[in-house]
């Protein structure tokens, strides 16, 4: 899987004036138009880490046309393909790409490969509890927490101690938080952070990101990942270093070079016919969501707007430029 990186650092010059704190939104998006002929009913099924969003933007835009009914469930990107191709789903939001027997799938029932829309940029946080003083962890570290196949060749990491914390930190054994196998934050995580390596037994499988944030709040000695639309003031991310040893903060200046190592675009696929327009409905609720409006709500949830140039890409992609 690419990484946003090598799509993204090409913009590192754009982001000069940029605050490394505050989320900023290209000056170049302009407000949704509202038009005729938007009604009906939208069902979205997929990812968790998009639920809060996928549910202010349906939000924004139902209150523009106040007859659309729009339902989501998020329970894991592993359930958006199964939903698109038996027709439950219009819109199937992920937080990684479909897989090749996914899109396989998809392909050999419709004769098409399903749409990917590109609609936000995350930040694959490490989360602490609020009161742990570690400053920062590196991608190999991160493997001898999480993974017992600890492909990187970093050692069995169980204590803070071994981190480098001191005093009462340093006997604590780590708790470990994460997502269960159906998120794609799971999956990317696991590629990214551990090789490909398997998850060590004790860490605590929850069925949502906001679940993990929880347990870490409520856990002085945790340790968990989520995207970092689902901070709290109880918790705390943790500057990441890559492979070249620099510790980077998970803000949008990161995310958009590519210097915090687990940055990621967020998902929706659709089925569309290449040969035809999408449907009034999809159509609109897209625009929306890659406009002004849907990508103040971006910002609203704690993640990242998509980068003007690309939101355009996406809506050429989709005819609806």
């Amino acid at each position: 899987m690419k990484r946003i990186g090598s799509f993204l650092g090409a913009l590192a010059v754009s982001l000069t004036a940029t605050s490394a704190f505050a989320i900023d939104i290209d000056s170049r998006y302009q407000p949704y138009q509202p038009t005729t002929g938007v009604s009906g009913s939208l069902k979205s099924i997929g990812s968790d880490s998009l639920n809060n969003l996928m549910t202010l933007w349906a939000e924004g835009f139902k209150a523009i046309y106040p007859s659309v009914k729009i339902e989501i469930e998020g329970k894991g990107s592993s359930t958006a393909p199964p939903a698109l191709i038996a027709g439950t789903a219009q819109i199937g939001p992920m937080s990684r790409p479909m897989k090749a027997a996914e899109i396989d799938a998809f392909e050999q029932k419709y004769g098409y490969k399903p749409t990917q829309v590109r609609l936000a940029v995350d930040t694959l946080a490490v989360f602490v509890n609020k009161d742990n003083p570690l400053s920062c962890i590196s991608l190999t570290q991160l493997d001898g927490v999480f993974s017992k196949s600890r492909l990187s060749g970093s050692p069995n990491i169980v204590t803070w101690g071994q981190l480098g914390l001191t005093g009462e930190w340093a006997s604590k054994p780590i708790s470990l938080f994460g997502r269960n196998s159906a998120s794609g934050t799971y999956g990317y995580f696991k590629e990214v952070a551990m090789v490909n390596g398997d998850y060590k037994d004790t860490v605590k499988e929850q069925p949502g990101s906001s679940a993990v944030v929880q347990g870490i709040a409520a856990d002085k000695f945790a340790m968990g990942y989520s995207g970092i639309g689902y901070k709290t003031a109880d918790v705390k991310a943790v500057p990441v270093a890559g492979r070249d040893g620099k510790c980077q903060e998970a803000n949008q200046r990161n995310a958009y070079t590519g210097a915090y190592p687990i940055t990621r675009f967020l998902y929706a696929y659709v089925n569309k016919n290449p040969s035809t327009a999408l449907d009034p409905l999809r159509g609109e609720f897209l625009r929306f969501v890659l406009m002004q409006d849907g990508q103040k709500d971006t910002v609203k949830d704690g993640y990242y707007p998509m980068p003007y140039v690309f939101a355009q890409e996406e809506l050429a992609k989709l005819g609806l430029n």
